[in-house]
């Protein structure tokens, strides 16, 4: 009977602690670059975009992080996006793309997707590249 007062007395003084801890003040969170485009504007989509895009979608196994930053870049610059592409371009390097690799695709993608998309997404290359 001690025994188990001294447990549940134990098992309290735990908890106790736990919520203390949870409920202690934390730094809170910059916002992320979804909201510091859109979140004023368009809070759903910034939420959508931080939780749903790149909090599952480009955290899912089934390929790497830098096969996801190759396939983004290469839709992006087929439709021709620079505004995002930047971003992304900066992103495939931070996920191991290498500059020439980028090159690579681009000269691919210009018999694909066309050649002002490809000579566009140089130039924007060339800015990225040079801001490293």
């Amino acid at each position: 009977m001690i025994a188990a007062a001294g447990l549940f007395a134990a098992t309290l003084t735990t908890a106790a602690g736990a919520q203390a801890q949870s409920l202690a003040p934390t730094a809170p969170k910059p916002p992320s670059r979804a909201q510091q485009l859109m979140g004023d504007i368009a809070p759903k989509m910034a939420e959508l975009t931080d939780s749903v895009l790149f909090g599952d979608i480009w955290e899912r196994p089934g390929l790497a992080k830098r096969d996801r930053s190759l396939v983004t870049v290469s839709a992006l610059i087929t439709m021709n996006r620079p505004d995002q592409l930047r971003s992304h371009l900066a992103l495939a390097r931070t996920n191991g793309v290498k500059e020439e690799e980028i090159i690579e695709a681009i000269t691919q993608l210009a018999f694909y997707a066309g050649w002002p998309n490809a000579v566009a997404a140089i130039a924007v290359a060339r800015e990225v590249f040079k801001s490293k």
